[in-house]
This record gives C-alpha cells, sequence and structure tokens, in this order.
C-alpha cells in the first residue's frame, strides 16, 4: 500500500470519513491519493437515494441504486461499522474498535422514511424492502402521500407514469408546495404539472391523526382532516421527517450538535474549537437545500482544506451557500426545476430539461463511475 507522502512530518497521515454517502465518498475519493482513508459506513453499498423511488415503482432500478464500495478507494479501506463516538482523535465504532485520526470529516447525513431512504446494511435487505414495497403499491388503487415537498412531490409523479389510473392524493398543512427559497413561478408551475397529472392536491390541511396502518402497506383506511372531510384510500406513504445523525459527537465536540440534531460548522466546515473535525452534507446547520449536490459541494471544500493543511500550504477554502436550486422531477418525462446558474434570465427549466438533468436517468451514471462500477 503506498500513499503520496506530502506531510510535513513525513508521516502520512489517517482521515476518518465517517458516512459514506455522496459526501462521503466524494472527499474519501478526492483524498485517498493523500492520506491513509478510513471509511465508516455500516452499509455494505452505497445506496444512490436519488434514485430511490423509482425503485419502488421499477423494480429493476431497485437492483440499480445500491452500489459496493469495494472500486471507491485505491489505497484507503472502508468499514462496515457505525460510529458510536466521535471526539477529536478518532472514531469509537459500535464494534468497540478504536479508529485514531488526524483529521476527521462527519458526513453521516440524515434519516428519512423509506422508500426515500433506505436503513438497512445488507443491500439484499434493501432490494427486497422494495420488492415488497411495489408489490403493495402495484395492488392499490388509491394512494395517500403525506407531505408536498419534494419527496411526496416525486413519487407522486413515479406512481402516475407507471399507473395513470392510480388515484394519488397529497395532503399537507403548509400553505404550498415546496419548502425553500423559490419563486411564486416557480411553485405555480409545480402545482400546473402535478394538476394535469390528475394528482389531488390539498394544502392548508392537517389531519386528526395518521392512518392506522403502516406506511406503504396495502390496507384500506380512512383518514379525517381538521376540518372534517374523509380521506379513504388503499395504501399511503410518509414524505415527511428528516432526521440528521449527529448523536455520537462526544467529549468536546458534542457542544456543536443543536437542539434539532444537526452540526454547527464555520465558514471552513469545521466544527468549532476543532481544527481537524469537519462537517459536511445534511448533518450541517447550513441553512441550504439539504441535497446531493451540497454535500458534493461541501466536499470539495473539505478535501482542498484537508490537503492545505497536509501540506502546510495555501489558503483554507471558506464554503459560500449559494441560491436555492432543485431539480424536481415528476416521472421520467416530467417535473420543473429551478436555477440561477443554469438560467440565469428566469431561473426555471422546463420538463424536458429536468428530464435530461435528472428525471430520466436521475444521475445513476454519475456515481457509479465515481464508484468505479459505470
Amino acid at each position: 500500500m503506498s500513499y503520496e507522502n506530502t506531510h510535513n512530518d513525513h508521516r502520512v497521515p489517517t482521515i476518518a470519513v465517517v458516512g459514506g454517502g455522496y459526501g462521503g465518498i466524494t472527499t474519501a475519493k478526492a483524498l485517498d491519493d493523500v492520506a491513509n482513508i478510513v471509511l465508516v459506513d455500516p452499509q455494505d453499498s452505497f445506496v444512490h437515494n436519488v434514485a430511490a423511488l423509482r425503485g419502488v415503482v421499477d423494480p429493476s432500478w431497485a437492483e440499480r441504486i445500491f452500489l459496493p464500495y469495494d472500486r471507491l478507494l485505491r489505497h484507503g479501506r472502508v468499514v462496515h461499522d457505525r460510529a458510536a463516538h466521535v471526539d477529536s482523535g478518532g472514531v469509537t465504532l459500535g464494534s468497540g474498535e478504536r479508529v485514531a485520526a488526524d483529521y476527521i470529516v462527519l458526513a453521516t447525513g440524515s434519516n428519512y422514511p423509506f422508500p426515500a431512504k433506505v436503513d438497512a446494511e445488507e443491500s439484499t435487505t434493501g432490494i427486497a424492502m422494495f420488492h415488497t414495497m411495489h408489490k403493495e403499491l402495484a395492488g392499490a388503487e388509491r394512494v395517500l402521500l403525506l407531505g408536498a415537498g419534494p419527496v411526496g412531490l416525486e413519487l407522486a409523479g413515479e406512481i402516475k407514469a407507471v399507473w395513470p389510473h392510480k388515484a394519488v392524493t397529497i395532503v399537507d398543512p403548509a400553505s404550498d408546495v415546496v419548502a425553500g427559497r423559490f419563486p411564486d413561478n416557480f411553485r405555480a408551475e409545480v402545482r400546473r404539472q402535478v394538476d394535469a397529472l390528475g394528482i389531488e392536491l390539498l394544502l392548508d390541511t392537517p389531519l386528526r391523526a395518521q392512518p392506522s396502518s403502516a406506511p406503504g402497506e396495502s390496507a384500506p383506511f380512512t383518514v379525517t382532516t381538521q376540518e372534517g372531510r374523509e380521506i379513504t384510500a388503499d395504501i399511503w406513504f410518509r414524505c415527511f421527517g428528516v432526521e440528521p445523525v449527529s448523536d455520537y459527537l462526544a467529549a468536546e465536540l458534542a457542544g456543536a450538535r443543536t437542539a434539532d440534531g444537526h452540526i454547527e460548522v464555520d465558514a471552513e466546515l469545521r466544527l468549532s474549537g476543532a481544527r481537524n473535525v469537519f462537517a459536511i452534507g445534511d448533518v450541517t446547520a447550513i441553512p441550504e437545500p439539504k441535497m446531493a449536490k451540497q454535500a458534493g459541494d461541501h466536499a470539495e471544500v473539505v478535501a482542498a482544506n484537508i490537503k492545505a493543511l497536509v501540506s502546510g500550504d495555501g489558503e483554507l477554502t471558506s464554503y459560500e451557500p449559494g441560491p436555492d436550486g432543485i431539480a424536481l422531477p415528476l416521472g421520467p418525462k416530467g417535473g420543473v426545476s429551478f436555477s440561477w446558474d443554469y438560467a440565469p434570465e428566469t431561473g426555471m427549466l422546463d420538463a424536458e430539461t429536468t428530464a435530461q438533468v435528472k428525471g430520466e436517468g436521475l444521475m445513476l451514471d454519475t456515481f457509479a463511475e465515481l464508484l468505479g462500477r459505470a
């Protein structure tokens, strides 16, 4: 095993990357040639969550979104375990093993209800979960989605693309679709396409109680809105409830954890008072969309900063959040996106462009190449 030695004390530093999601794999790959990388993640494969919702309606996609880690690194190693405690000196794993590290990158992301995210440690278990949910959904005629954010809207579009005849209802207590700093014309176009697909959208509509059946289980039920309207469906999905994963922070790092579980970072993406510990992606408290693109942008900044620290050369880079942007497919051919970078005049990208950017291939090739699976 060989490494490019740029450390000024002639010792190859060890970098523990905790979390093998979008930010974690990008950081680990970028630093593999300058340090001893230890990537820690309990799952046996990277899960391409961007395409997870399609795996529910098309079982062939369920097989494709699990990408093993074995070709990600040429030098470093991947440890399939959970981080039980992380302090500035290293990572204590659930097994009790201690990974001492010169630098630590926290990329543990967030939990979210299945099928948008998968918490199965074995890919075979995850694939089986998708197949089971597909079978349940295929047999249901009426679908209720709780949440009019990106997940609920995208899942509705996927369902309608495969089963146009199914009745799909989205319910949300919020006054409009998609939280974030987006203009009215973006949300208006989302609502227009949702209506054109025959999806019923009920906003400002809290429920008295959630359905009695389990999410993803085909079993007829009736729920009642606060105003007394009854909604009957055969299956429902919870499309809200993101939870950052940061309960492993220990000792001097624990103070960086906010009340809601996010991690506070400075402009260089370091935890306050910890010059060698960085955090990236969904787990950070940075007020911006929690998406794969932002995690990748964070990873680039952190990789550059660690390289500068290892070599002792150059200034550290600050991360500057850009304007909110989103690519929101509504099935393989529909959807709407917003990005000032790609559409400087209006910010709006139409359904055809959205399909090219994300809807058709769901960016699978990009991450398959990063993991050496292309």
